[in-house]
């Protein structure tokens, strides 16, 4: 029983050491929050045009393209909730990847399926 309580005694400060990797942490930064800020803001106003050209143009294209900006606004929002501490870091890291490969396939996908001369367009090449 004595050998256990100097393990956990230790734990929460190995723990918050780790956490803010030499006094970097992320929870309750203002400079960080700022920046999450702006890029939220940023990539808010990007969508909104996005949904616009969707709104004109009703091409499946554009609702692509709406999807992988919107999932960056998602990002955002992951990150502001992190410096806030409302979302764990391990999850964080989860989500924030996850977005990364939703973005790049989607944006994959869109240039694959709707470039000029794609695969499955009828129209003969000059």
């Amino acid at each position: 029983m004595a050998a256990s309580a100097p393990a956990t005694a230790t734990a929460p400060a190995t723990a918050t050491a780790a956490s803010t990797a030499g006094g970097w942490g992320v929870e309750g930064s203002l400079p960080l929050l700022g920046v999450v800020f702006v890029a939220g803001v940023g990539t808010g106003l990007l969508f909104l045009v996005s949904l616009v050209a969707y709104r004109r143009r009703r091409g499946a294209q554009y609702a692509l393209i709406s999807v992988a900006v919107g999932a960056l606004l998602a990002r955002s929002v992951v990150g502001a909730g992190t410096v806030l501490g409302v979302v764990p870091m391990p999850v964080h890291h989860y989500l924030e990847h996850s977005f990364d490969f939703l973005i790049a396939a989607v944006v994959l996908y869109a240039v694959y399926a709707y470039a000029p001369g794609s695969v499955g367009d009828d129209a003969p090449s000059e």
